[in-house]
C-alpha cells in the first residue's frame, strides 16, 4: 500500500483548498481504512471550508461527507465490517451511543457526536477513515457514482420528510428544487405523497415534474405563491419541507401549509425569518428543524435507491476542480449535484 494519499486540504477559510500529497492514515481498533472511488460535493463542505459556522473547523482538515470506496484495512475490534467490504462516509460520522438522545433513537442530537468532513478528516482524498459502526454499507450492484449524494442529501430529505408527519395522499411542499430538493421530490414520491415543487428557476422545476410533482409554482413570477398553492391544493399543503438556502423561502412555506400542517427546515440560510406567531398558534402549526438522519435512517434512505426509486441528478468532476466547483456552488450555477472521481 501506498504511504501517502492524495486530498483536497482546507489550510485557511479565507483561501482556496489546496490538493496535496498526506500521510495514509491508520485505522484505529474500530475503525476502518476505505480507498475512496467516489466522492459528493455538498453544500456543508462550503461551508465548513469557509468557516461559515460558529462552531469551526480545526485547521486543517479534509471535507468531504458523501464518500463512497472499498475497506481495505481494518481496526483489531472491528466486527460489522471485513476487507473488501463497499462503504460510505456520513456527516454523523460517530455519536457517543450512551447519552439520553443516543439512547433513544435520536444519536443526531448527540452532543459528542463526530461530524464527517468537518470534526475528522472526509472524503475529499482517495483515502478516508471511518467508524465502523457508524458508516453504511453499501450493495455492490448499484451504481456508486450516484451512491454519494444519497449519503447526505438523500438522508437529509428522507428524513425531513418524515419527521413532516404526513401520511400517504396528503399533499407536500418541497421548497428549493437543487441538490437536496430534487431527492426530496423524489422520496415524497416514492413515499406516496402528492408533491408541490416551489423554486425561482423553471428548468428546476421542470426537473421537479419529470420527477413526479403534480404541482410546480415560480416563486419569482407569481405575487403571492402560498395563495397560489392554497389554491392549487384544497386548503394547503399538510407538510412542507424547506431545503432552499434564503429566507423568504421560509415564511412562504408556512403560509402554504393547511392548519395543523408541519414544516421541515433543512435548509441554512444566513439571515433570519420571521414567523407570524398569530397565525401558528390559531392553526395549530408546527416548525421543527432537521438535522441529516440516524443509522436507521441511513439504511432506509438507501434502500429506496437500491430499488431504483431514486434516481440523483449528478455530475462527474475531479479533485482538482474543488475550487472551481465551490465557486459554481456560491453562484447557484449547479444542477442536482457534483460527484468527484477519485478513482
Amino acid at each position: 500500500m501506498m504511504d501517502t494519499m492524495k486530498a483536497a486540504l482546507v489550510q485557511s477559510f479565507t483561501d482556496p483548498l489546496v490538493v496535496e500529497e498526506l500521510p495514509i492514515p491508520s485505522p484505529g481498533p474500530l475503525e476502518a481504512l476505505v480507498k475512496v472511488q467516489y466522492s459528493g460535493v455538498c453544500h456543508t463542505d462550503l461551508h465548513a471550508a469557509h468557516g461559515d459556522w460558529p462552531v469551526k473547523p480545526s485547521l486543517p482538515f479534509v471535507p468531504g461527507h458523501e464518500g463512497v470506496g472499498e475497506v481495505v484495512a481494518i481496526g483489531d475490534q472491528v466486527t460489522r465490517l471485513a476487507v473488501g467490504d463497499t462503504v460510505g462516509n456520513a456527516w454523523l460520522w460517530s455519536a457517543c451511543g450512551e447519552c439520553e438522545y443516543c439512547e433513544t433513537g435520536w444519536e443526531t442530537l448527540c452532543p459528542k457526536q463526530i461530524n464527517g468532513g468537518y470534526s475528522i478528516d472526509g472524503s475529499f482524498g482517495t483515502h478516508m477513515l471511518v467508524d465502523s459502526r457508524y458508516a453504511p454499507i453499501i450493495p455492490g450492484h448499484v451504481d456508486l457514482k450516484a451512491v454519494g449524494p444519497v449519503l447526505c442529501a438523500g438522508v437529509t430529505v428522507y428524513k425531513g420528510l418524515k419527521v413532516t408527519d404526513t401520511q400517504p395522499g396528503e399533499w407536500v411542499l418541497i421548497s428549493g428544487i437543487g441538490g437536496l430538493g430534487h431527492l426530496a421530490v423524489q422520496y415524497a414520491v416514492a413515499m406516496g405523497r402528492r408533491v408541490v415543487a416551489m423554486d425561482i428557476d423553471d428548468s428546476k422545476l421542470d426537473l421537479a415534474k419529470q420527477h413526479g410533482a403534480e404541482i410546480a409554482v415560480n416563486a419569482a413570477t407569481i405575487d403571492n405563491p402560498a395563495a397560489r398553492i392554497t389554491e392549487l391544493t384544497g386548503g394547503g399543503v399538510h407538510g412542507a419541507l424547506v431545503t432552499a438556502v434564503n429566507a423568504h423561502a421560509f415564511p412562504q412555506a408556512v403560509a402554504s401549509l393547511r392548519r395543523g400542517g408541519t414544516v421541515s427546515l433543512v435548509g441554512l440560510p444566513p439571515e433570519a425569518f420571521p414567523l407570524d406567531i398569530f397565525s401558528t398558534v390559531l392553526f395549530g402549526l408546527t416548525v421543527r428543524g432537521s438535522i441529516v438522519g440516524t443509522r436507521k435512517d441511513m439504511a432506509e434512505a438507501l434502500d429506496f435507491f437500491v430499488r431504483g426509486l431514486i434516481h440523483p441528478t449528478f455530475t462527474v468532476r475531479t479533485l482538482p476542480e474543488i475550487n472551481d466547483i465551490f465557486a459554481e456552488m456560491s453562484n447557484g450555477d449547479i444542477s442536482g449535484r457534483i460527484v468527484l472521481d477519485l478513482t
